[in-house]
């Protein structure tokens, strides 16, 4: 049994995507995937910094283009989740930036 935690984040469409919660200070593997850089709200509920998808974790946290952005707005986590399919990847990420406009995606 798995003591990683996961979160589950509702696109524009309904669709429901099921990520694991990861702290910010993670070193992830060489995969594909789509991720969120999230923080705690006073709700005890998860707000997204920063949505986007990779085609490798390892390469894309090193030294992600919104660092200051994301770090300015209070990230704690990443959430993620592998997903080899670049369409599947990009549609996610799409459906979950038309529901949740994060500050650092602008």
């Amino acid at each position: 049994m798995s003591d990683i935690q996961t979160c589950t984040w509702q696109g524009a469409s309904g669709q429901r995507y099921e990520y694991e919660i990861y702290p910010i200070s993670t070193e992830f593997n060489a995969a594909p995937g789509n991720y969120i850089f999230a923080k705690l709200s006073s709700q005890n509920r998860w707000f997204p910094v920063y949505i986007g998808q990779t085609d490798n974790f390892l390469e894309r946290f090193g030294n992600h283009h919104a660092a200051e952005c994301i770090k300015r707005n209070g990230a704690t986590h990443i959430h993620a989740h592998r997903n080899d399919s670049r369409t599947a990847r990009l549609a996610e990420e799409s459906d979950l930036l038309a529901a949740h406009n994060p500050p650092c995606n602008g």
